[in-house]
């Protein structure tokens, strides 16, 4: 009996701090992980957001880079976080393909909770200007005259990056080496260098290569051209069908977190996104910005780990 009422008085005490902690939160900074590092398209989203969510909190949102792990290294951070003021920057990578390719240490459906989804972008297939190539038939051409030569780089193993480029392998019949990195903005400055011959980046990490002539856009991997690259052909335009590929952001926060905050975080994430100065920073790296409400949001989160856990299992992906 005593035990019980301990019990009782311990959840009544806890219920208490958490209305508390929504009702006056945040009474200090918050920070944002990203799990990739600085110049890549999470960081991009990330710092559009944060700048932002700043002045609506009336306190500093501090963008914490934490690459490694296919951005699960940050996600890890966030789960076993319980201050009430720790979020991150999620990415597709993290947090629909990871979970089928890596052994975590935390539960993605039950440690972290979806709060505020911000949008999207497509991957593109860009290769080195010193390759040579101007097409993707020509790649295709080199790639199968000596298998195995080309290597493409990708922000870690299991990224959208990674799985891009083994669907191209698989229908292009093409054998080619992946060099993984902890996040996009090593692996440009490699693919800029010529160091590796090839990338499936997304739009956001690389459209500034390729508007400065750095890095060659062969075509994008979407079902539409996108209005940042219109001349730039889709895959199936470009002979290569069947792949589509894109990578998505959202702010998740620890499961434990008060409702009353997930809703705070969740309203002023789309007011920010909704602003016209942040919309067109997102959308000139080729973002598309999309709101949800939260319960949309985690539906989504649910059927893309689906359709990834279909396609791991189905196409034999495997990391390194």
């Amino acid at each position: 009996m005593k035990r019980r009422l301990m019990l009782a008085a311990a959840a009544v005490l806890f219920a208490a701090a958490a209305h508390a902690q929504g009702s006056d939160w945040p009474n200090r900074s918050i920070r944002m992980l990203v799990g990739s590092a600085p110049g890549g398209g999470t960081d991009a989203f990330a710092r559009a957001v944060a700048d932002k969510l700043g002045p609506a909190f009336k306190v500093p949102v501090i963008v914490d880079n934490r690459p490694g792990a296919s951005n699960t290294l940050a996600a890890d951070l966030t789960a076993k976080s319980s201050d009430g003021y720790t979020m991150v920057m999620g990415v597709s990578t993290a947090h629909a393909i990871a979970p089928h390719l890596l052994k975590l240490s935390y539960d993605n459906d039950k440690d972290l909770v979806p709060v505020a989804f911000v949008g999207s972008v497509p991957n593109v297939l860009v290769v080195s200007n010193a390759l040579g190539v101007n097409s993707v038939a020509e790649l295709v051409a080199m790639a199968r005259k000596e298998p195995g030569k080309l290597n493409f780089a990708s922000s870690g193993s299991g990224s959208t990056q990674h799985i891009a480029a083994e669907l191209f392998k698989e229908a292009t019949g093409t054998e080619i080496t992946h060099i993984p990195y902890k996040g996009s903005g090593p692996a440009l400055l490699d693919l800029v260098s010529g160091h590796v011959q090839m990338s499936f980046d997304t739009l956001a990490s690389v459209l500034p290569q390729i508007q400065a002539g750095k890095v060659k856009a062969l075509a994008v991997a979407s079902a539409q051209r996108n209005p940042k690259l219109p001349n730039v052909p889709t895959l199936a335009e470009a002979g290569v069908k069947g792949v589509e590929m894109g990578a998505w952001y959202g702010i998740y926060m620890p499961a434990n977190t008060p409702k009353a905050v997930q809703a705070r975080v969740h309203d002023e994430v789309n007011k920010a996104i909704a602003q016209a100065d942040t919309k067109a920073r997102l959308e000139a790296i080729g973002a598309e910005v999309t709101p949800m409400s939260q319960a949309q949001f985690a539906a989504f989160h649910n059927a893309e780990n689906k359709r990834y856990a279909e396609l791991v299992q189905r196409r034999g992906i495997k990391l390194e």
